[in-house]
């Protein structure tokens, strides 16, 4: 599709990329053809991008950092949690990760039991989640790299018993279906990513970057905020 569009020879491109591991190429492919480019929700796996190439994205690590600070307190600081990996070739899934281990890194308390890709699905958190239950894991916390496998969680929780707050469940994004987990307690908490922001801070980048004017930064960060039962209301 990308060389497609520099075949037509846009002005700008703008590109969310799934596979992050993909964007090395699609950088280099734009940059020869002399056409402004602008990652929007996914930043590519080069840090260092070069001139005309912009990111338009919200920090990962913040978004882990986040999640895992809310439910390490609601624990006390003790219980064992496991993870619900987002695909691992995409760096979203690697940042969230990290984000929450150095958290953990702050509560000795509180250990890794599990952790297993769910490649982003509802149906894939909740089959792996199930498989643990069966297994007869004992866990205090799910923490999901995002809002769709926290559900899934959630949905076999709720089929094996267990009551809602029972197991503290996290997710990330702040989708319509998350928001309304977080409403009916099934989700503890998500951590709002702004992709309305994304898309026009993206939009406005590609514009500066096609009528050659400076942007005052190439990374351009949307910041995340955090969603719990309190202040759901104000997302939706």
């Amino acid at each position: 599709q990308v060389q497609e569009l520099i075949g037509k020879k846009v002005d700008a491109l703008i590109v969310n990329p799934v596979d992050t591991a993909a964007t090395g190429r699609i950088t280099k492919a734009a940059t020869a053809a002399g056409i402004p480019l602008v990652y929007v929700n996914r930043r590519p796996d080069d840090p260092k991008l070069p001139a005309g190439v912009a990111s338009v994205t919200s920090d990962d690590k913040e978004a882990g950092r986040m999640q895992m600070e809310y439910l390490a307190k609601k624990m006390d600081g003790k219980g064992s949690i496991v993870i619900l990996l987002g695909e691992l070739s995409n760096n979203s899934t690697r940042d969230r990760t990290e984000g929450v281990k150095e958290v953990l890194k702050k509560y000795p308390g509180i250990k890794v039991a599990e952790e297993q890709e769910g490649a982003w699905g509802r149906q894939k958190g909740m089959d792996i989640t199930n498989n643990w239950l069966t297994q007869g894991r004992d866990f205090s916390a799910v923490v999901s790299n995002n809002d769709e496998m926290a559900i899934g969680a959630a949905m076999a929780l709720n089929q094996a018993g267990k009551k809602p707050g029972d197991v503290l469940v996290a997710g990330v994004d702040g989708t319509p279906d998350g928001l309304a987990a977080v409403k009916k307690g099934q989700l503890t908490v998500s951590v709002f990513q702004d992709a309305k922001g994304q898309g026009e801070g993206s939009i406005d980048a590609a514009v500066k970057l096609a009528k050659k004017e400076a942007l005052p930064q190439q990374a351009i960060v949307i910041p995340f905020k955090l969603i719990t039962p309190e202040n759901v209301s104000t997302f939706q």
